[in-house]
């Protein structure tokens, strides 16, 4: 039972986390304590469920405990005497009787958190940095390594980040406040799933928990901004990108290619939602931006049946316009890639030559897709040099593994 029971907490946790922290967050109006509280909770299942057994509603229970340990803590404070009444109140209903209208709620609670944490006080940074480790549930470590930034440094900005907003509002921002928050937001449901759809490290390639994650906050942010066609084209993208996620592991977990991907694991169900969604904000007929044309060039992959009938020159038009809407390293280097699909693998080297390669020296993409288009053109030794300089920069060990094979097969 010990050993069920750790593992049972270590998911538990992985899947309910965002959702304590969330509600927590809106009780008490202090993120920082909210997350103490949801980590006290953790501690006393760690504890508890070895010699109990394992609750029938994990979660709750977890909420339950947090809740206590809030009613604790404003018990000691004199000054909050009233928001101790209020959350004894809601103590006595902590049975949840209806477990999933209460996931509900804690959902929209998630969504609030988001917003609180693209709060204009913080740094573009430390908003990126705080809503991963609350809602993605990082480590400190985690989120260092996906920005090439020092560990200390992260958990500085975290902590500063927390400070300033003890006491913030958390209700959901309206008007014009909302508005200035809308292209943060998105972004920060962009890492979330991005770090789910390809983790920065660890032993496991995908965190499909976040990626799930990541589409259920697009689509509850779309249905609260039915006319901002970004918003649908953050949905669009992660639903299409979302319904690839069976195909792109083998059984033993290592990584499998877009190019060699089983098309029929595809979720047909995910292509669907994320081309309705798509078809929803070209409707819009405003201006797009790059939610949109990213998720235009995902459906260019979800309408093609098999990997040869891919149109790459649409793609590569596609990467062209993405590149004038939001110029940078990243973009430059997939616009490589679908150039030298489209015409060609020394068109797509040209490409590649002209980007900054300080703004990733730290990353193994570059390196990746030189590799690769080494390979096309021909020029094995060069491509395992490059696949191997790959390797040595990625902190995920499925990748490395796969970019070692592709070295040793082109040797």
């Amino acid at each position: 039972m010990g050993s069920d029971a750790a593992s049972a907490v270590s998911a538990v946790w992985r899947l309910e986390s965002a959702r304590l922290v969330a509600g927590l967050t809106r009780m008490t109006n202090d993120v920082g304590l909210a997350e103490d509280l949801a980590q006290d909770a953790l501690l006393a299942a760690l504890e508890q469920w070895p010699a109990d057994g394992i609750p029938k509603s994990p979660g709750a229970w977890l909420m339950a405990v947090a809740k206590r340990r809030a009613v604790d803590h404003f018990r000691r404070a004199e000054t909050l005497r009233r928001r101790t009444a209020e959350l004894g109140h809601e103590l006595e209903e902590t049975h949840v009787p209806d477990l999933d209208a209460a996931v509900d709620h804690i959902e929209d609670d998630v969504l609030r958190l988001i917003f609180l944490t693209c709060h204009p006080a913080l740094p573009p940074e430390s908003r990126a940095a705080l809503t991963l480790r609350l809602v993605g549930g990082l480590t400190t470590q985690e989120i260092a390594r996906g920005f090439l930034v020092k560990d200390a440094t992260v958990g500085q900005r975290i902590s500063r980040a927390k400070k300033s907003l003890a006491g913030a509002d958390f209700e959901l921002p309206v008007g014009q406040e909302r508005e200035r928050r809308l292209a943060d937001v998105m972004s920060v449901i962009y890492l979330i799933f991005n770090e789910g759809y390809s983790a920065t490290a660890g032993d496991d390639w995908m965190r499909p928990d976040l990626c799930l994650e990541g589409v259920r906050l697009a689509r509850m942010l779309a249905h609260l901004e039915p006319g901002e066609p970004e918003v649908h084209g953050l949905q669009a993208l992660l639903e299409i990108q979302a319904s690839r996620v069976r195909a792109r592991t083998r059984e033993d977990g290592t990584p499998v290619l877009l190019e060699d991907q089983d098309r029929r694991l595809w979720d047909q169900l995910l292509i669907r939602r994320g081309l309705a969604a798509l078809e929803r904000a070209e409707r819009l007929g405003k201006p797009v931006g790059p939610y949109v044309v990213q998720a235009a060039i995902a459906a260019c992959h979800a309408r093609a049946r098999t990997a040869g009938e891919t149109d790459w020159a649409r793609i590569a038009g596609l990467y062209d316009v993405l590149a004038e809407v939001a110029p940078g390293a990243v973009v430059e280097v997939n616009r490589a890639v679908a150039h030298g699909r489209a015409h060609g693998a020394q068109r797509g080297l040209a490409v590649l030559d002209e980007v900054d390669e300080r703004a990733l020296a730290q990353s193994h993409l570059l390196p990746t897709v030189r590799g690769d288009l080494l390979a096309r053109a021909g020029r094995a030794s060069e491509a395992a040099a490059a696949f191997r300089e790959a390797a040595s920069l990625t902190r995920n060990e499925s990748e490395r593994k796969l970019l070692l094979d592709r070295a040793d097969e082109i040797s």
